[in-house]
């Protein structure tokens, strides 16, 4: 790395390729820099001192404390009384709280990031029917048998969530997964457990369409099943909040793509 006057961390080839060609799209290349090196330790390890980072990266301690602060900030790093500053890794449930605060501050909405979601979502299901990750199958089949053996909300919301997420597991995708997983603190409560117990007859035919669809390997069905679940859920959502939502799903899809 040009800035860096110390003994550059050890990186593995592959993995410091792929490391260089994401902090090149920072702006921020001292901040890019520093990822570079963290990313060559394990989550939980301890970082270098300030004085080695500073001096490694040919910065000042001033500009290494702010870079470190926003990584902190991100959940990437921990600080620790007495102890120092620890390399946690991007985790989701961090990446959430800046997806909120996003939320807060922008014209960003709920329903558009619904539509993420589906979008995500029907491609997660289309790819888990090439995979066939069994295990996750299982997962699937489970969620929806309990589905059909509870009337209970919290129980059906539960396995709403589980189904999910398995499905997501399904797609072998780690993108995938990791970005469901970001969107799934945000949205979790965007429709209350109630309303599931209010229609639980049709949430577990838009689940069991969606599990019929993926053990059959079929794509085209996994994508018609999941575009139904979708539109009975912007239905159930609307009813829920008393209003209609603006609207996520788009008004034909091939299932093909």
């Amino acid at each position: 790395m040009s800035r860096m006057s110390g003994q550059p961390l050890e990186t593995e080839p592959s993995d410091f390729s792929q490391h260089r060609f994401l902090t090149n799209l920072l702006e921020d290349k001292a901040l890019g820099e520093l990822v570079t090196l963290l990313l060559a330790k394990e989550p939980g390890q301890q970082i270098p001192s300030e004085r080695e980072l500073a001096e490694t990266l040919g910065i000042s301690r001033t500009a290494l404390r702010d870079r470190i602060s926003r990584l902190v900030a991100l959940g990437i790093l921990q600080r620790r009384e007495r102890e120092g500053t620890f390399l946690t890794g991007i985790q989701p449930d961090s990446i959430s709280d800046t997806l909120i605060l996003s939320l807060m501050s922008s014209q960003l909405t709920i329903d558009s990031l619904i539509s993420v979601r589906f979008a995500l979502e029907r491609h997660a299901g289309m790819v888990a029917c090439d995979l066939r990750d069994e295990q996750a199958l299982e997962d699937l089949a489970k969620a929806v048998q309990r589905m059909r053996d509870s009337d209970d909300g919290r129980e059906l919301f539960e396995a709403d969530n589980d189904f999910h997420r398995a499905l997501f597991r399904a797609s072998g995708s780690e993108g995938l997964i990791f970005f469901s997983q970001m969107l799934h603190s945000v949205l979790r409560g965007t429709v209350r457990y109630i309303a599931l117990e209010h229609d639980r007859e049709m949430l577990r035919k838009v689940h069991g369409d969606v599990l019929e669809a993926v053990q059959n390997q079929d794509r085209e069905a996994a994508a018609a099943a999941i575009d139904s679940h979708f539109a009975w859920l912007e239905t159930l959502r609307a009813s829920d909040t008393g209003g209609a939502t603006e609207g996520w799903l788009p008004k034909a899809m091939d299932p093909r793509d």
